[in-house]
């Protein structure tokens, strides 16, 4: 993977990572259309991933501190309430990564009708939340598990997570800014506990990064997905309260056709 590569992947990651048209389908595409090889995607997927994650923490920087220090009030609050949601959302992305690590894994392998096919599916979530009527209903303990859930299918490639989980999240009457908030914040957990993990597992082996992703190529690629993450997490936080993810609707249903034609040719 070039300078030139890891920058590209990178823009990709950090602007499909907000918007609803999956980051982990557009990095395989794009590694197919670059001609990369993708034995080792999955580790520079973690390594952009977490610069998304980063992004985050800086757009919701106040909201994020603030339940940072509620939580050490050692108190039942607002705070300690909605971490413990995210907590129970959790569970089944947790479920998933440490009992079906290898088979997640072995669908990052170039698949691109399965990715094409998931990409429609995207699609069709996002045409159906928007002509979902508006509510201003909260995350409750048990939509949080769902939302989750939705969150756990999002490791296939193609399935867009923040649009999983936003839709997911409409479809249970929750309000579309609290929708968005929750959808963001969940995330952070996962994210940054798969790159502590793999981190350690590398360091653990001794395995190198990989003779075709060079260390720069890494750094690389995370400046971009973070500076493309802030811009598009802002963004993607003003469509959805205007509703306006059918526009997203639209955009995977072409690349999901363009993507199942290239397939048979």
């Amino acid at each position: 993977m070039t300078l030139i590569e890891a920058i590209i992947l990178g823009i990709i990651q950090g602007l499909t990572e907000f918007l609803p048209v999956s980051s982990s389908g557009h990095l395989e595409l794009g590694a197919i259309v670059l001609g990369l090889e993708t034995s080792n995607n999955l580790l520079f997927s973690i390594i952009v991933h977490a610069a998304t994650a980063l992004s985050t923490i800086v757009v919701f920087r106040k909201e994020i501190l603030t339940l940072i220090k509620d939580l050490f009030a050692f108190k039942w609050n607002e705070s300690t309430e909605y971490i413990a949601k995210i907590a129970v959302s959790m569970i089944p992305v947790f479920i998933v990564g440490v009992f079906f690590e290898d088979k997640v894994e072995a669908l990052f392998s170039g698949q691109i009708l399965l990715v094409s096919s998931m990409l429609f599916v995207t699609g069709l979530l996002l045409l159906i939340s928007h002509y979902t009527k508006p509510k201003d209903g909260s995350v409750t303990f048990g939509k949080s598990i769902i939302i989750g859930l939705a969150q756990a299918i999002a490791i296939m490639p193609g399935i867009s997570r923040s649009g999983s989980t936003i839709t997911t999240a409409l479809f249970l009457g929750v309000d579309r800014s609290k929708a968005a908030r929750f959808s963001f914040l969940m995330v952070l957990p996962p994210i940054l506990g798969a790159a502590l993990l793999k981190t350690l597992e590398l360091m653990d082996s001794g395995t190198t990064l990989g003779s075709n992703i060079s260390t720069l190529a890494l750094i690389a690629g995370f400046i971009a997905a973070f500076v493309a993450g802030l811009l598009a997490c802002t963004w993607m936080i003003r469509l959805v309260r205007k509703g306006k993810l059918v526009y997203f609707a639209i955009y995977c249903f072409v690349i999901a056709f363009v993507g199942i034609v290239a397939t048979f040719i």
